[in-house]
């Protein structure tokens, strides 16, 4: 048994409700927050045929326009590092709040100058949701208990893509796609005023002591966690991870529509296979290696190889795309490859959030996802220049690209996760 396993914590949050149950209210809003979030983000993937046409925008323009929401995601790392001082209540708050005003521009009308400066404020009140969200849960559970919240707050990023894409594709085809961005405006202003009045910090995040080897040191140098091999490697296969992330965003709708002959109506279905693939592996990872830790595992197998394992099967698929003559077996081997090369985010999340502690977390996660969503900068672009270039072609060159990154990625986490090793070491 741990230290983690005996930790004093608080049994009454300030609102009266026990810390139990707070803790799973908490966790089912910031699943709605990741929901919301990427319904955001995939308006633009399923609109792209639409907006194309209606700005009249070569396939390398219109990534170059997606990568713009990306610039400045790198905001993420100093909001992560605010986290540690400021609650992550009220940065979260603020940031639903930002997606919605962002949106209105371009709702309201212009042209491509008005979207890209949009989707520019949007990435960047966006950037830094996925670790404060990730933070503020994890701020409700000891490290042992920390897979399933984790897990579940990373699904929100999965149900907002397959819940939002049918709606929003119906959106798109009956009343244009600037309709649908008052549709995602008005779900983050819900959402927003649901947290104002629900929404609490949790009892693990500053003033809970967890284990000694992990968390005894109140304020380690940021260099330290940084420049740590299980910080490196989680970041470097993460960053493969959000490449597949990016791609099934900006590029998939188009590419089951033009590239393997899917009817728009369908492809707005079919893109939601492999984020419903990806949900199920988040749940199933995370109930493995919550299973193994139990029995005593260490991280470095029961997150770092695992996760491994993940990206290594997501590239083989993607790989395989060549290999496989017809649409319905190249869309399979896209669901399955995508699907899986997604799935890593609760893997890097745990990870992190075990290698640093209380005081640190926030700036070391927000560090990780700043680097990470670079891939969403570059991803975008580079696959719009691959059509450009190759036709349709130019999709599938793209999907091999993913795999390639997935093995690298697949190697990273094998090789260098090991958070214990990495938590125990003197501090440089």
């Amino acid at each position: 048994m741990t230290a983690a396993d005996t930790a004093p914590r608080q049994t009454e949050s300030p609102t009266g409700h026990s810390s139990g149950a707070r803790a799973w209210i908490v966790t089912g809003l910031l699943v709605v927050f990741m929901m919301v979030n990427f319904a955001d983000k995939s308006v633009f993937g399923l609109a792209a045929d639409e907006i194309r046409a209606d700005m009249r925008l070569s396939a390398t323009e219109f990534g170059l326009a997606n990568s713009a929401f990306f610039l400045l995601f790198s905001v993420a790392a100093a909001v992560g590092l605010l986290s540690d001082r400021v609650r992550p209540k009220w940065l979260l708050l603020t940031m639903a709040v930002l997606w919605s005003v962002a949106q209105t521009p371009a709702a309201l009308g212009g042209g491509l100058a008005v979207l890209i400066g949009s989707r520019v404020l949007l990435g960047a009140a966006e950037g830094p949701a996925f670790p404060v969200a990730q933070q503020a849960a994890l701020s409700w559970f000891p490290n042992h208990r920390r897979n399933l919240p984790g897990a579940l707050v990373t699904l929100g990023v999965t149900l907002g893509v397959i819940t939002a894409a049918p709606g929003l594709t119906w959106v798109i085809h009956h009343h244009g796609w600037r309709a649908a961005l008052w549709v995602v405006a008005a779900a983050g202003a819900l959402w927003a005023l649901l947290w104002a009045v629900l929404g609490a910090d949790g009892t693990y995040r500053t003033d809970a002591p967890e284990a000694p080897s992990v968390d005894s040191a109140a304020k380690p140098a940021y260099r330290r966690i940084l420049g740590s091999r299980t910080w490196i490697g989680t970041t470097a296969a993460y960053f493969t991870s959000y490449w597949c992330v990016a791609l099934m965003l900006v590029w998939m709708p188009s590419y089951l529509h033009n590239g393997l002959g899917h009817s728009a109506a369908a492809s707005g279905k079919l893109v939601a296979l492999p984020w419903a693939m990806g949900a199920l592996v988040l749940l199933g990872q995370a109930a493995l290696t919550g299973r193994l830790m139990r029995r005593g595992v260490s991280s470095r197998w029961a997150r770092g190889r695992v996760g491994a394992g993940l990206l290594l099967l997501g590239a083989a698929a993607c790989l395989a795309l060549p290999l496989v003559d017809g649409a319905g077996g190249k869309t399979a081997l896209l669901v399955v490859g995508l699907g899986l090369g997604g799935a890593f985010p609760t893997v890097a999340v745990t990870t992190v959030a075990e290698l640093a502690p209380p005081a640190r977390r926030g700036g070391a996660l927000g560090t990780m996802n700043a680097t990470v969503t670079t891939a969403g900068l570059i991803a975008p672009a580079v696959v719009g220049q691959l059509v450009d270039s190759r036709g349709v072609a130019g999709y599938q060159t793209a999907v091999l690209l993913s795999g390639v990154l997935l093995l690298v990625g697949a190697l990273a986490a094998f090789t260098l996760i090991d958070p214990a090793r990495d938590a125990a070491r003197p501090d440089a």
